[in-house]
């Protein structure tokens, strides 16, 4: 529950809310409601009886009306017929008294009930409601909302009558389904690349397959000022990250079609595959596609989401600094421009966030180090949001373009993740001797 002490341990959960999961087999087992309907029928049928006797009508317990305005009429005509000395001040008294015992006997069957249904939720199972995790309104959120995600790296396989094995995805395509990759073809034409600044947008008048070797999956035709492009299309798996190794395959046979441009579409990508820009003269541009393409079938076709998002190479300079230490600079983000069809430098203001791992394992990366950027005054903005005071030296050192000096690394290699504001993020690994 919400009232009990939490450690603030990650791994020990969140605390959920929870409702009982009551069935007609945990009421007919809970014998505690025997004890209470026993002990609340001490003082309900006293008081039964006794406005019953008042009234002069014979009431069974489900019988009594839960509101008792419309019934004093007929009683005091009653009283009056068969009691013509009684004086009117001894009529209200008499009817106020049935009041009294009316009103205490809700009271009671109220409490009664009450007392019942909370045994019945004490002595029914939980269930814990995942989506309605209890929130602490004393801290304040900086960063946005994450989410864990887990891919089974399995496919289930099931048998048909005959013990033959059915794959799913096979069985799928023979019953007409879209199959992933022309369902990425059809968003892609509709949603266009999109890239940090929206003049950016790389925009296809046509689309259509194209008969590849094995990796180019369609030809796009875009726009390059006045002059007509094509670009080759490649899309990762829909489980799964590209490596650089299906990079350079696809920019292979880009290249031997003669295309200028491969454009790669994936969800995720291996960090060794930062470090290719291009091969010979054929230019790789590397979208990272929206999680919310696993759902398309549900997706509204507007064409406004950012469904394919290109973030280029962060442009990283490494210099010596002192102790036989180096630092990082950030210059800004390479950008592909499609109208000219170049390479240009974004401003380091169109960069959220970089983090640096000083001494990279080729496996995991560690923030060793992290520096926040972006236009406006942040200082400011940070103050607002967390309502206190933010000590100015402290914060300047973290935004900041340049790193801290560190450590040559012992493993002979430094990673730099850069993140913009539409939450993008693109990492690249550096060799440093």
């Amino acid at each position: 529950m919400a009232d009990r002490p939490t450690y603030g341990n990650i791994r020990h959960g969140f605390v959920y809310e929870r409702v009982p999961h009551i069935t007609l087999k945990s009421i007919a087992n809970n014998a505690e409601i025997n004890v209470i309907w026993e002990k609340w029928q001490k003082t309900l049928e006293p008081l039964r009886l006794e406005l019953i006797k008042l009234v002069e009508t014979h009431w069974e317990e489900w019988e009594i009306p839960r509101e008792i305005e419309s019934y004093i009429p007929s009683w005091l005509t009653s009283v009056t017929q068969q009691r013509v000395t009684v004086e009117p001040v001894d009529r209200q008294a008499h009817v106020q008294r049935i009041k009294n015992l009316h009103a205490a006997w809700w009271e009671a069957r109220i409490g009664r009930q009450k007392e019942i249904d909370a045994s019945i939720a004490a002595k029914a199972d939980f269930e814990f409601l995942y989506d309605k995790p209890y929130t602490d309104s004393k801290k304040v959120r900086v960063a946005g909302p994450f989410t864990v995600e887990s891919l089974s790296p399995h496919r289930m396989l099931t048998v048909d009558e005959n013990d033959d094995i059915i794959d799913p995805l096979e069985r799928a395509v023979q019953d007409g389904a879209q199959d992933f990759a022309s369902m990425i073809l059809e968003e892609l034409k509709r949603s266009g690349v999109q890239q940090a600044h929206k003049e950016d947008k790389i925009v296809f008048t046509a689309l259509k397959g194209w008969p590849g070797v094995r990796y180019i999956n369609a030809e796009g035709r875009y726009m390059e000022g006045e002059k007509e492009r094509r670009a080759a299309i490649f899309i990762g798996p829909e489980f799964g990250s590209v490596t650089r190794q299906d990079l350079a395959a696809a920019a292979r046979e880009a290249g031997e079609a003669g295309f200028e441009l491969l454009i790669s579409c994936a969800f995720n990508y291996d960090a060794a595959s930062s470090d290719l820009p291009s091969l010979g003269t054929v230019r790789i541009l590397k979208a990272r596609m929206n999680a919310d393409l696993h759902m398309s079938a549900d997706l509204k076709n507007t064409g406004k989401g950012n469904l394919f998002v290109i973030f280029g190479e962060p442009d990283i300079v490494i210099e010596d600094a002192p102790d036989n230490q180096i630092k990082v600079t950030v210059k800004g983000v390479d950008v592909f421009d499609p109208a000219t069809g170049e390479v240009r430098n974004d401003d380091p203001a169109t960069i959220a966030c970089w983090f640096i791992d000083t001494d990279y394992n080729e496996e995991s990366f560690f923030v060793r180090h992290a520096y926040f950027l972006g236009a406006g005054d942040l200082y400011k903005s940070l103050k607002t949001t967390l309502k206190a005071e933010i000590d100015r030296e402290a914060w300047e050192s973290l935004h900041s373009a340049t790193s801290r000096p560190f450590d040559r690394p012992k493993s002979g290699r430094i990673a730099v993740k850069v993140i913009n504001h539409l939450g993008d993020e693109v990492m690249k690994v550096y060799k440093v001797q």
